[in-house]
């Protein structure tokens, strides 16, 4: 399990790499700007940004931060590319 603290420290990294954040359900969420997440004491708030600013979202998952089991270094242009959307 990851604390918040953990997350937040790899988040807050200069300069920003892209996260994947792995669930224990196998689902997983693509984190391309940090200010899409917030971390609380008990879960993260995991914003989608819409297609006209890529850092406000457009909806937003919550996930148990007892339920996170990774997080992955994914390339910057995954998901930001025509065929991965």
């Amino acid at each position: 399990m990851f604390s918040a603290e953990d997350i937040q420290h790899r988040l807050k990294e200069k300069p920003f790499r892209p996260v994947r954040i792995v669930a224990s359900e196998g689902l997983h969420y693509d984190v391309h700007h940090p200010d899409l997440v917030l971390v609380g004491r008990r879960d993260l708030t995991i914003g989608y940004p819409g297609a006209d600013n890529p850092t406000i979202y457009d909806q937003v998952v919550r996930v148990a931060l007892v339920h996170v089991v990774a997080l992955e270094d994914i390339p910057a242009s995954v998901g930001n590319s025509p065929e991965n959307n």
